[in-house]
């Protein structure tokens, strides 16, 4: 672990790729063994989540909303997780209690040394390992 001191308006190095995989794996950990602690620990105060339900809500609103869900899931199950610079795509299948699965992609920012910020793409369910298509909505 570094301990050095940094001079007095010298910027913090940038994470790591290895730092964000951990940040990452942590959040998702969080949320399958029930520690909003752990969660809490690795994502920055001005936090932002954006999803087809959520505009860039903060960290306080991200809680009251999303948090509650995590109670519903069984597993999440990290596929694949891409590093560029100070962001990352994370494709996840997820189930939950009731035997649902979906695959989604997050796209993570960083600042600080924490998750700053969260997109979520909502992805297709899954049934018996296979892909359910979706039923496309009538437009006028």
């Amino acid at each position: 672990m570094n301990t050095e001191i940094l001079p007095h308006g010298a910027e913090a190095p940038p994470m790591t790729a290895e730092h964000m995989r951990r940040a990452i794996m942590d959040a998702f950990n969080a949320y399958e063994t029930d520690d909003r602690a752990k969660l809490e620990a690795v994502i920055a105060d001005q936090f932002a989540f954006t999803s087809p339900y959520d505009d860039a809500i903060d960290r306080a609103a991200y809680f009251q909303r999303c948090w509650p869900n995590h109670t519903n899931l069984e597993r999440m199950k990290v596929e694949r997780i891409f590093v560029e610079g100070d962001a990352a795509y994370v494709t996840y299948l997820a189930t939950n209690k009731s035997g649902r699965a979906f695959r989604n992609t997050e796209y993570f920012t960083f600042r600080g040394g924490k998750i700053a910020s969260v997109t979520v793409f909502f992805g297709p369910e899954y049934y018996d390992g296979r892909m359910q298509p979706a039923d496309p909505k009538q437009t006028h």
